[in-house]
């Protein structure tokens, strides 16, 4: 799971349903890509545009991620 996905999902005060829709997919999608990793281009794309944040960023695998410049 990507912690500042969570992070910036939470900071936004976005539920998982909030975000689906978002991106146009279902919410146990959503839930489901979280998990796994499996994102499409487009749809890290938009949640960095959503978040406001660089991929490098929202989707850090080490603690050190901590770069929120877009």
């Amino acid at each position: 799971m990507f912690n500042n996905l969570v992070a910036e999902q939470a900071r936004y005060k976005m539920t998982n349903e909030n975000v689906a829709e978002k991106l146009g997919i279902s919410r146990v999608s959503y839930e489901s890509k979280k998990k796994s990793g499996r994102f499409t281009v487009a749809e890290c794309w938009a949640l960095c545009l959503l978040f406001k944040c660089s991929f490098e960023y929202l989707f850090a695998t080490e603690p050190d991620g901590e770069n929120r410049t877009a």
